[in-house]
């Protein structure tokens, strides 16, 4: 031990003092340390919001803890069959040892997946977070990035309910126009993430910790094909309970924060003030409109008719089109889930992306109207 410690620069009394498990060089904790107080590591934990909102609600303004919580728990039941469809695909893929399968289908076809994704995320109807088990999934088979980030980009954008009621509020040039900039948006952030990956960045995307990532059983030794009936094998139906109690754990604790985090937006901030905030013409009325519509919530079915009456006060109607794109994006309860699923790299370039692609739509649609 004093030869490697040697080789380090330490020698001596310095090696033997900072040998393993001796307290000589400890650094003694303050006497109010953080690291004293028993439990530590759930005061801040997810579950502890999850429940503590609620209850905070409930001690501080009781009137409103009904429709606080009956939110939450309506909009994450609506969300639960794509929660349920989405770990149990991929505790499926897992036992079958698809993962490698699928990855090798899009070796050599970025480009194609890029643009697909785009296509299908614009088409999808799913919301900002609707979309998270879905992007999960994608994680873990090994889907690459690029067309995770086009898929992400653009599916909370659009879909065919919203496209009428936008149309219906705002006319269909606007919701065309939407519709656009959400396949636009997705082709948009592929692209550039592809580029990025090239550079050497965004390597090992998916965060610690978060949806199961890691190898699968492999596929048959005999076939070298996915094993899809993974029942016969103990050790594949194993796998499968295993990855499925860890993803829906996981998937449930984050989409439960998400949509807490909506309920108290919903319920103390008013939509039409958010909306009033971003009034007005001109360049600058589109970067503050993105900037604000990025924490609001106010999803594709309120936003369309509070914005109506906005531009008939004045409002352009590419700071609307800003606002709309930056908060479909990047609301507060998508993005906390977002942030359950990948580092903080991946996270703020999502952020970025999301931001530069509201205001870009935002200055062509001003143009183009």
């Amino acid at each position: 031990m004093a030869d490697t410690l040697e080789t380090q620069g330490l020698s001596g009394d310095a090696a033997s003092c900072c040998a393993p498990k001796t307290a000589c060089c400890a650094v003694p904790e303050p006497k109010w340390s953080w690291k004293r107080i028993p439990g530590r590591q759930y005061l801040l934990s997810t579950w502890t919001i999850v429940l503590g909102a609620p209850l905070l609600v409930l001690i501080l303004d009781q009137p409103q803890f009904v429709s606080f919580v009956s939110f939450a728990v309506k909009a994450f039941l609506g969300t639960l069959p794509y929660i349920a469809f989405a770990v149990a695909l991929i505790a499926w893929l897992k036992a079958a040892g698809a993962e490698a399968a699928i990855g090798r289908a899009f070796e050599g076809r970025e480009t194609v997946a890029i643009v697909l994704a785009a296509l299908f995320g614009g088409l999808a109807p799913f919301c900002s977070c609707e979309v998270i088990p879905f992007i999960a999934g994608l994680l873990a088979v090994g889907a690459p990035l690029s067309a995770i980030m086009a898929f992400w980009l653009s599916s909370p954008l659009i879909d065919p309910p919203t496209l009428l009621i936008t149309a219906g509020a705002l006319g269909w040039p606007f919701a065309i126009g939407k519709a656009v900039f959400a396949v636009s948006l997705g082709l948009f952030g592929g692209t550039a993430v592809a580029f990025a990956l090239r550079a050497g960045l965004f390597a090992d995307p998916v965060r610690s910790g978060s949806v199961s990532s890691g190898c699968g059983c492999g596929t048959s030794p005999k076939t070298g094909r996915p094993v899809w009936f993974f029942w016969q094998e103990h050790e594949r139906t194993a796998k499968f309970g295993s990855e499925l109690k860890a993803n829906a754990l996981f998937l449930v604790k984050w989409l439960a924060l998400a949509y807490v985090l909506e309920a108290a937006l919903v319920t103390y901030v008013p939509a039409d003030l958010i909306a009033a905030a971003v009034g007005g013409g001109g360049a600058g009325s589109i970067v503050i409109s993105a900037l604000v519509g990025m924490p609001a919530y106010l999803n594709s079915y309120v936003a369309p008719p509070l914005l109506a009456g906005l531009m008939e006060q004045g409002m352009s109607a590419g700071a609307a089109m800003a606002f709309m794109i930056a908060g479909a994006v990047s609301s507060i309860p998508a993005m906390a889930a977002v942030w359950s699923l990948v580092k903080p790299r991946v996270f703020a370039a999502y952020l970025g992306l999301g931001f530069l692609g509201a205001v870009f739509s935002g200055l062509i649609f001003q143009l183009v109207m």
